[in-house]
C-alpha cells in the first residue's frame, strides 16, 4: 500500500474523473487503500442518497483495503494541531501513522499537517 483515498478523492475516482482514474490505473494492484474514516464518512452520505450509491461502496470494500483506526493512529491524531475538519485530522493522523501519502482534491485542508505526504490527482 502506497496511498490512502481521502473521500473526496474516492468520490471522484468513483465518478469517472478522468485525471484521478488515470493516476489510479497507474498504480499496481494493492497500492490503494481507505481509511476506516473515510470509508464511514463516503458511507454516511451514501446512506443519505449522495453518490456513490450504497452497493457500489460495498464492491470498493471488496476491491480495496479498508484499514481500521488503531492505537498508533489515535496517538498521531492527539498530536496535530486542531483543526474543524475532524474527518481531515483523523484520515491525515492515520496516514502518518501508517507511513501513506494521502491522495486528496484538497491538499490546502492538509497544508499545516507537519511531515504528511499530500497528492492531488485532479491536477
Amino acid at each position: 500500500m502506497r496511498f490512502l483515498l481521502d473521500a473526496n478523492a474516492l468520490i471522484l475516482l468513483l465518478g469517472g474523473h478522468e485525471r484521478v482514474v488515470n493516476r489510479a490505473s497507474e498504480c499496481a494492484e494493492n497500492d490503494l487503500c481507505l481509511s476506516s474514516i473515510c470509508f464511514a464518512e463516503v458511507l454516511h452520505g451514501s446512506a443519505a442518497g449522495k453518490p456513490p450509491p450504497l452497493e457500489v461502496m460495498e464492491r470498493v470494500s471488496k476491491r480495496m483495503a479498508v484499514l481500521p483506526f488503531d492505537e498508533e493512529a489515535a496517538i498521531r491524531y492527539a498530536q496535530l494541531p486542531f483543526k474543524r475538519h475532524r474527518f481531515d485530522q483523523l484520515i491525515a493522523a492515520h496516514a502518518l501513522a501508517l507511513d501513506l501519502t494521502l491522495v486528496t482534491a484538497n491538499p490546502r485542508d492538509f497544508r499545516d499537517i507537519p511531515d504528511l505526504r499530500v497528492e492531488d490527482w485532479t491536477k
